[in-house]
């Protein structure tokens, strides 16, 4: 990172909320979880625990907010209770393990941290962070970010990466002059300029044509980039150079500053140098706050911690005050550069002097109730290398942006890589009356996880859609309900689902009711057919399907107030443990199976499975028996309880 020795770099980081028409408040939660905003995160949380809406993700968010808030007796409460869910991901092990060790419960760390390792996790992973860091453990844990390149990194420095109204505007020393080396004497490379192309096209090849037009880029370094909102004023690094004059302090020196430009008529012009500037000192790397009432900045000015610090001043009116150091907890000995604020006011910087993977890495801040600054998160990878990384910038969507590196494997010395998160995993369905094929409104939708434990619920709009988010490599239930309609159940997986893929969809069918204008009394003699089992198997048979739908048939035809209860079996032969859970096997399969094709849960009193029990024909496992009289006992039976 050649350049960075020398230049101080600037951007900011925009999140705006995703917008989904259902779930606001589970939106408004991980939306304030995503912006670092763990204050008002935790409280959005308990309230969606408090209305039962998606209760699992919940408690898995809430446990790692209080975290990330340094509230490690809070944290493991609802970590003990995150580890107790069916198929958690297997960090919230490793994540229950650190907050245990943060309430000093050492001996029970060790137990999760064991169940991490042996449920496939890579401690190995961790040990880049300090031992008591449980909270820079818990962040790396989770892998969030997928690497891309680009197609416009050049073999000398590139970065600053920033995106505004469709283009993406950079800072590259790629220019090396028509006629004479243009380079210089820092490292032998060509200066800095200003670019900027369109986000969408195709180009690798960017040259002198798509320099920013005016008079911002000068023969020195320019860049990178700040701009406000409505994209007609920027904040920009410059070498100490303006009217043609190139400014130097007592030793000869030529510093970094901030200027000031204005786009007129298409032009960047109106060059303006921000007072706060010295001759004896550098100030780079401009980042407005989201209401652009604070620019933040590094500089190596006397009176910080250490080589170069975060500052900020505040703009009123078009005045700045006198710059304010952020503080210690962000601040190191070392250097911290490259500030960016999100749109909940969190700060992003890079870093040598925080505990990392070694040189630059790039790290977020936590704040308290109070706003005040308590601590400090490393972004961990594939965002952070074991080399310099910086100029972090993500887009307003909250899924994608840029980060610049010298790691192994670029192009130049420097290079910028495009990022994609892993966005949230949303089920879009639509509830339509099968006969008609019009949407039904107020359809009661129901998320199950695939024990049918409830997750959430929530009502049909007036087209008869939802939006409910899923968690990934999970397996479950949707059940559909309204007045007047059979009740529809259907299996959905979010399992092998391309991690940008954003939203699944489902059509739903509801059959409406047949109208029974008697209802026949249910015989004594009525007896319902069982089903058999493949030896430890737990599949219907392609011969017992026949049976079920004949069961539905009469459920839902002849007899529609008849409940039933659902019992299976296995024949004798293996450990009577395992028989157990094998017949329960059975028992849901079969239950499924019903739910599946229009029998209403509710008149399914029970299903369980017996195991070994109620052996019929004495096959024990005592007595040796065909497998015609084996075939017998593996069964599930149905016993109508009115």
């Amino acid at each position: 990172m050649k350049l960075k020795n020398y230049i101080i770099t600037g951007f900011i980081l925009h999140i705006a909320l995703c917008s989904f028409a259902q779930n606001d408040m589970q939106k408004k939660a991980d939306n304030l979880f995503n912006n670092f905003a763990f204050v008002q995160a935790t409280n959005a949380y308990h309230e969606l625990i408090d209305h039962g809406v998606n209760t699992d993700h919940a408690t898995r968010q809430l446990a790692d907010s209080y975290a990330f808030l340094r509230n490690p007796d809070s944290a493991v409460v609802y970590y003990e209770k995150a580890v107790k869910q069916n198929h958690v991901p297997i960090e919230y092990y490793y994540n229950y393990s650190q907050a245990l060790r943060g309430v000093k419960n050492y001996e029970e760390s060790r137990v999760w941290m064991q169940q991490f390792k042996e449920a496939g996790g890579n401690i190995e992973e961790q040990k880049y962070l300090k031992d008591s860091d449980f909270l820079n453990s818990i962040f790396s844990a989770k892998k969030q970010y997928l690497l891309k390149d680009v197609s416009y990194n050049s073999k000398y420095s590139d970065f600053g990466a920033y995106e505004h109204n469709g283009k993406v505007y950079f800072a590259s020393s790629r220019d090396e002059g028509s006629l004479k080396k243009h380079r210089n004497g820092w490292d032998e490379e060509p200066f800095l300029n200003i670019y900027a192309k369109d986000k969408n096209s195709n180009d690798s090849l960017i040259g002198s044509k798509f320099k920013l037009k005016g008079d911002i880029n000068s023969v020195y370094h320019d860049g990178p980039i700040t701009m406000t909102k409505d994209g007609n004023t920027m904040y920009f690094s410059r070498t100490d150079f303006i009217r043609n004059v190139l400014g130097r302090n007592n030793q000869g020196i030529s510093n970094l500053k901030i200027y000031k430009a204005s786009l007129v008529e298409g032009k960047w012009t109106n060059i303006e140098e921000l007072p706060f500037n010295s001759n004896h000192y550098s100030n780079g790397h401009p980042a407005l706050s989201p209401d652009e009432t604070k620019l933040y900045f590094a500089s190596d000015r006397s009176g910080g911690f250490g080589g170069s610090d975060i500052y900020y001043v505040d703009i009123n009116n078009g005045k700045y005050s006198k710059p304010k150091n952020i503080g210690s907890v962000v601040n190191t000995r070392h250097n911290e550069r490259f500030p960016f604020v999100n749109n909940e006011g969190a700060l992003f910087f890079a870093s040598d002097g925080h505990p990392g993977l070694g040189m630059l890495d790039i790290f977020g801040t936590v704040k308290d109730s109070n706003n005040n600054i308590i601590n400090v998160i490393n972004l961990g990878t594939p965002v952070n290398s074991s080399k310099d990384d910086f100029s972090f910038f993500m887009n307003e969507n909250g899924l994608s942006g840029y980060f610049a590196s010298n790691r192994k494997g670029g192009v130049g010395s420097d290079d910028i890589y495009a990022f994609d998160r892993t966005p949230q995993l949303t089920l879009q369905g639509t509830v339509f009356d099968e006969i008609t094929n019009s949407p039904i409104t107020d359809a009661k939708v129901t998320l199950l996880d695939e024990n049918n434990f409830q997750i959430a619920d929530l009502l049909t709009n007036e087209k008869g859609q939802f939006n409910i988010y899923l968690d990934r490599d999970s397996d479950y239930n949707v059940k559909i309900s309204n007045d007047g309609y059979t009740e529809y159940l259907k299996d959905v997986s979010s399992k092998n689902i391309e991690r940008k893929q954003n939203a699944i969809s489902f059509t739903f069918n509801l059959q409406p009711l047949a109208e029974v204008e008697t209802i026949s009394e249910i015989p004594e003699s009525l007896e319902l057919s069982p089903i058999y089992f493949s030896f430890n198997g737990s599949n219907i048979r392609n011969e017992d399907i026949q049976i079920l739908d004949g069961l539905i048939h009469t459920m839902i035809n002849e007899y529609p107030s008849m409940k039933i209860s659902i019992e299976s079996y296995t024949d004798a032969r293996g450990p009577a443990s395992y028989n157990y859970k094998l017949s329960q096997m059975r028992a849901i399969t079969t239950y499924n199976y019903l739910v599946n094709n229009g029998i209403s849960p509710e008149r399914i009193i029970a299903y369980k499975g017996y195991g070994e029990d109620h052996i019929g024909n004495g096959c024990t496992d005592t007595i040796k028996c065909t497998e015609v009289q084996h075939q017998a006992n593996r069964r599930t039976s149905f016993k109508i309880i009115k």
